[in-house]
């Protein structure tokens, strides 16, 4: 089976941290590239290793992505 799950890459220090808020999973890595592969490893050991009533809990329905935009000053 494959899930299709979003992930979220931003600059933080030096390097890029990941994010899928579907499962609340972060992983990091020195190029957006690498953040996105480490994200993507973290998530397979995680339905590795979980069990179908944790994947179920922790697993929020659809996440949708966006921009709004906000008056300051």
């Amino acid at each position: 089976m494959v899930h299709k799950l979003a992930a979220i890459i931003e600059k933080e220090g030096d390097g890029y941290v990941a994010l899928c808020p579907e499962l609340d999973i972060v992983s990091q890595g020195n190029t957006i590239e690498q953040a996105r592969d480490n994200l993507k490893e973290a998530l397979e050991l995680f339905f590795e290793a979980a069990s179908p009533e944790e994947i179920r809990s922790r697993l929020h329905g659809d996440v949708f992505v966006t921009q709004v935009e906000v008056a300051v000053g």
